[in-house]
């Protein structure tokens, strides 16, 4: 993993990283190469915006808990802010923040 500054990581495979507030976690989108899948990529690394949005499923406190579905982030990253869309199941859902700087290690 490289720092390409102080919001994004830069990790194999043609991936971007950033922290994710919403989620807790660090969330990774392919930005490189022709393969299905990938999201467009301002080039920015201090005010990162990726296209479509990124849409994460992942085993959330109460996922599948009495047929519960995962728990799910779902954002649109517009110049360096994640707007959390309504289908969030985290507390930030309906928000929009600044992409937050990784803690240094």
């Amino acid at each position: 993993m490289a720092a390409l500054s102080r919001k994004l990581r830069s990790v194999e495979g043609g991936r971007l990283m950033f922290w994710c507030p919403g989620y807790d976690g660090a969330h990774q989108v392919g930005v490189e190469g022709a393969s299905p899948g990938c999201w467009g990529y301002n080039g920015n690394p201090d005010a990162p915006t990726f296209t479509p949005s990124v849409l994460v499923t992942y085993n959330g406190p109460d996922a599948g808990k009495d047929g519960a579905p995962p728990a799910i982030c779902h954002s649109f990253v517009t110049d360096g802010r994640i707007q959390f869309l309504a289908d969030c199941t985290h507390a930030l859902a309906g928000q929009t923040v600044d992409i937050p700087d990784w803690e240094e290690a």
